[in-house]
């Protein structure tokens, strides 16, 4: 794998946007007004992502950087 990249595979990354569009949907629900039942969904995704996120075992994905180049 290059240096510099973000690595982790692909089930992690698809969690990570699962999480990442119920904080966009929470945040628009927000400047709407504020719009509470689709702040509430918006949070039920991030809890769903968080969800996937456990199951696909996330945390495992840690890269290290080697500095001693």
């Amino acid at each position: 794998m290059s240096s510099g990249s973000h690595a982790g595979r692909p089930k992690s990354w698809a969690a990570v946007a699962v999480i990442f569009i119920g904080f966009i949907v929470g945040g628009v629900a927000l400047a709407m007004g504020p719009n509470w039942p689709v702040f509430l969904v918006g949070a039920g995704i991030v809890v769903l992502g968080g969800i996937i996120a456990f199951a696909v075992d996330i945390m495992s994905d840690v890269v290290v950087d080697d500095r001693s180049r």
